[in-house]
């Protein structure tokens, strides 16, 4: 496979990162099939007009459905917002279309489910979802020394995600304010990042203990007046993983002062791995071992000894940022649609995430621990 034909639904935010990975992979990842862009889609005419032309897409249009149809499309990006997913998403397998879709996978369980039995049905269909973070090769490296036994026995993860963007309550009401437009708020939107991560460092995550907070349970509307927040602010839970380890993980959409603030810590029986997204190329590694008045932690700055750093830039520390991370995912993505090794998070691992999310929601609205049921 030298090329693939594809469709971008949606021209947000995460629209336009799907966008700047397809247009760059090829450049950076030589060994992928080159996206051709194909169609991109939005329900505002002159905008997807204009995004197509600034973006290189052939051709814009209006109707989600007609990208699904394309038979010159064979990857189908969905970007839009988390209502939209099951739908588009389960349509694309069923058209036989490989999927990349943002998270949430959807606005409940029931919604990440049914996406993924598409997904069993059409075994020969790729699909990915968007948790880009894990690409990072700071992250990377501390698998590679969790693997190798560096830290020893993990026994524990902690971790934060806190970002200020609705810290303000004058911000205006959006649908991420309305269960049935966002389902959960913090929980489904940032804290499923950290989990993603914790998954991948410390095994799945099997029991929780949670509670969730509505810090402003009202915003003023576009149009005047007060709309009501009827999802959560914040978030935090007890967690145990399937091999034993413990856990604190928690999120906040409203702490003042935090922009990207994903911080996670890895302790082991001979030492820990710390890292912060708020300053990305940076991995932290403690390891009791040698002259105990000389041990401390070290500052591991990433580069090209971190694939795959090397493919953006071949002098260390001058740092890879957030979209880069979504070239990876991209990068990856490709391949596995070529034949090469599966990606971390298909639907099937994903949902293993949604798993998480629905029992924390369920133990925070219950005031009880509840047990994640993965299957063996």
């Amino acid at each position: 496979m030298n090329e693939i034909g594809v469709g971008v639904i949606g021209t947000g935010f995460m629209g336009k990162c799907h966008a700047l990975a397809l247009g760059a992979v090829k450049a950076r990842m030589g060994d992928v099939p080159r996206p051709l862009l194909k169609v991109l889609c939005d329900v505002d005419e002159p905008t997807v007009r204009a995004r197509a032309d600034e973006w290189g897409f052939d051709r814009a249009n209006t109707d989600w459905r007609s990208v699904i149809a394309d038979p010159e499309v064979q990857l189908v990006s969905v970007t839009t917002p988390n209502r939209l997913h099951r739908e588009m998403a389960v349509a694309a397998l069923e058209a036989g279309k490989h999927v990349w879709c943002e998270k949430p996978m959807g606005l409940t369980f029931a919604d990440a489910l049914a996406m993924t039995e598409a997904a069993r049905k059409a075994p020969h269909l790729k699909t990915q979802v968007g948790f880009n973070y894990t690409r990072n090769p700071a992250i990377s490296h501390a698998r590679r020394l969790i693997a190798a036994g560096v830290i020893g026995r993990v026994h524990h993860f902690t971790g934060v995600m806190d970002e200020d963007y609705m810290a303000d309550a004058e911000i205006p009401w959006s649908w991420r304010c309305r269960k049935a437009e966002a389902g959960t708020g913090v929980l489904g939107d940032m804290l499923v990042h950290l989990i993603s991560i914790a998954h991948l460092l410390a095994g799945r995550i099997v029991r929780v203990t949670s509670e969730m907070q509505t810090v402003h349970a009202s915003r003023p509307m576009p149009g005047g007046g007060m709309g009501v927040v009827d999802n959560d602010d914040a978030v935090q839970a007890l967690v145990r993983f399937e091999g034993g380890a413990t856990g604190v993980i928690g999120s906040s959409r409203v702490v003042w002062g935090r922009k990207a603030k994903l911080a996670w810590e890895v302790h082991g029986t001979k030492g820990t791995i710390t890292a912060n997204h708020e300053h990305m190329n940076d991995l932290n590694l403690f390891v009791a071992e040698g002259d105990p008045a000389s041990r401390g932690i070290r500052t591991i700055l990433t580069g090209p000894a971190h694939p795959p750093y090397a493919e953006f830039c071949p002098a260390p520390g001058h740092g890879l940022g957030f979209n880069d991370l979504k070239v990876i995912e991209c990068a990856e993505f490709l391949r596995a649609i070529a034949g090469g090794p599966p990606v971390d998070y298909d639907f099937e691992a994903a949902l293993a995430i949604e798993r998480v999310t629905d029992a924390i929601d369920r133990s925070a609205s219950e005031g009880r621990p509840v047990t994640v049921s993965h299957p063996v």
